[in-house]
């Protein structure tokens, strides 16, 4: 089983100005610790890590020095690297953006972070867009929707997500009050932007329960969401499979089951290409690659779609890499991730640790990906 990365960002001033009766502690921290207030954000951030502790052999964290994350990991024995340095004796909003732009630039599958209102304005003026967060509850103020209803709700949804439990992305939205005003007794709200965050997941033995997921119509809705989302000029790569050629031919397109097509404009541009015309319609021209998993099996590379190479892969882009599999085919796995065998080890180490995953309408999964030894 691969290493599962994760990040971890604690704000260490997050909470503090709870129990000093100070409305929240956006610039006020050094008031309210004289006041008498304890940290909590460590705290509060070690309930969530208590749930992955049985997972801790397959989970290495990327964090920052000291009470942003560091201290805390080492003493739970989590394995871990440390990035970057802080400011100052006291932590600020410059380390968080610094945390999150190191984060997100190792490729971390998910960041975790510990805060409240303010710490997810923080992350959110720097993040990339598509990054998956989380939000562990520790601030004063909770009214963004990136944080898990609990700080053990946090961990048992990254808990679910490294074990290959299906995760749903959604937009989450950051807020925040105006703390001056509040102070005052007036209640003023701003949106600051939205991240994306992990929902509550189905796992897909509900689904087998139920027995009520119809392939064909995913494919419906998922064509009719493609359909609304084709970007001009860009060539979209369907691979191999009836899952992708069930996706084409609810589009109106006539696609090979076998092959690989490229699809430009809402029409097939070439079908059944081999690795060397693929490269070459692809190597200086924007492009997106569709796959689907074996089922049963989990592999989106390396099987039966060999025409997708190396230099395929790395002229397209890997963050525009999607995997398109119903639930149903995903509860095949049984938990297992999804593969990848490029045939190049190095390629292979650099996919992320999780994938997305088209799964119906507007319905995109966060799922495991693991590789092989390029054997």
């Amino acid at each position: 089983m691969s290493t599962f990365h994760m990040g971890l960002i604690i704000n260490p001033l997050a909470g503090l100005g709870g129990p000093a009766a100070l409305k929240g502690s956006d610039g006020v921290a050094g008031e309210a610790l004289a006041r008498g207030a304890e940290p909590r954000a460590a705290a509060r951030t070690r309930l969530a890590l208590e749930c992955l502790l049985p997972l801790a052999g397959r989970i290495e964290f990327l964090t920052f020095p000291g009470p942003m994350g560091a201290d805390l990991l080492a003493e739970m024995g989590f394995a871990h690297r440390v990035s970057g340095q802080l400011q100052g004796a006291a932590t600020c909003a410059e380390d968080t953006h610094e945390a999150v732009r190191a984060l997100q630039d190792a490729g971390v599958a998910l960041i975790l972070f510990a805060g409240g209102d303010g710490t997810a304005r923080d992350v959110s003026s720097v993040i990339r867009e598509g990054q998956p967060v989380l939000g562990i509850p520790a601030g004063v103020k909770i009214h963004s929707g990136v944080y898990a209803i609990s700080p053990r709700a946090a961990g048992e949804l990254a808990r679910r997500l490294v074990e290959g439990g299906l995760v749903r992305l959604a937009s989450g939205e950051v807020r925040d009050l105006d703390e001056a005003a509040l102070r005052e007794g007036r209640v003023a709200a701003r949106w600051y932007g939205e991240l994306t965050v992990p929902e509550e997941g189905h796992f897909m033995q509900h689904v087998k329960q139920g027995g009520v997921e119809s392939e064909e119509l995913v494919l419906v809705d998922l064509a009719d969401w493609l359909a609304g989302t084709w970007e001009e000029g860009v060539r979209y790569v369907f691979g191999p499979g009836s899952t992708l050629h069930g996706l084409a031919a609810n589009l109106g397109l006539e696609t090979t089951l076998l092959g690989v097509d490229v699809i430009e404009n809402g029409a097939v541009l070439a079908r059944d290409v081999t690795e060397a015309q693929l490269f070459e319609l692809v190597a200086e021209h924007p492009a997106r690659l569709l796959v689907t998993a074996i089922g049963g099996q989990g592999h989106i590379i390396g099987r039966g779609n060999q025409q997708i190479s190396p230099r395929v892969l790395r002229a397209i882009g890997l963050d525009h890499l999607r995997v398109v599999a119903t639930k149903r085919k995903l509860g095949t796995l049984e938990g297992r991730p999804l593969l990848v065998d490029s045939g190049d080890p190095d390629l292979d180490a650099a996919f992320p640790d999780a994938v997305r995953v088209w799964a119906g309408y507007k319905e995109e999964l966060l799922y495991p990906l693991g590789w092989g030894d390029g054997a």
